[in-house]
């Protein structure tokens, strides 16, 4: 059985594409693409089938000399049940995301990506959209951080099961 991860972000082209193809590239430097998959989405609609913006695209390339791929979707209630974790970036996507499970029945599943760093003190990845360069390469920095926490998580939760 695969574990099955979930990166949401505002528009689904910087901050969660970063972390859905960080994770993927992570995974398969570990052997564990088999164990553990993942995906990305907006909450919003306002970016749906594009590709990743661009300058994130390159700040990835740069950093850690990975190609990024993925097109925009929005998040769906039928994520809910899909997705075994579910990442918010931000305070603004984590509650969007909760008001859209109206039973409450799946809020164990949502979380902060920043709550799995351990190097960086940050509680929100920042929005890099209107921002410079540096401003990508901090939300890289950040999403290497929070997702090696997470791939810890994850096999502490596969080891136990």
């Amino acid at each position: 059985m695969t574990y099955k991860i979930l990166f949401v972000c505002l528009g689904n082209i910087c901050r969660s594409p970063a972390a859905e193809n960080i994770m993927n590239h992570l995974l398969k430097e570990r052997g564990l693409s088999d164990k553990i998959s993942c995906d990305s989405a907006g909450t919003s609609n306002y970016h749906i089938g594009s590709p990743p913006d661009r300058r994130m695209s390159a700040a990835i390339a740069k950093k850690l000399n990975i190609e990024t791929k993925g097109r925009a979707r929005q998040f769906q209630l039928s994520d809910f049940p899909e997705f075994d974790l579910i990442l918010a970036m931000d305070k603004e996507n984590y509650e969007n995301i909760l008001a859209c499970d109206r039973t409450g029945a799946y809020d164990d599943k949502v979380h902060l990506i920043c709550d799995f760093c351990s190097r960086h003190d940050l509680k929100e990845v920042p929005d890099p959209y209107y921002g410079d360069v540096e401003g990508f390469n901090l939300v890289v920095d950040l999403l290497v951080d929070a997702c090696e926490g997470v791939i810890k998580y994850v096999e502490e939760i596969i080891c136990n099961s």
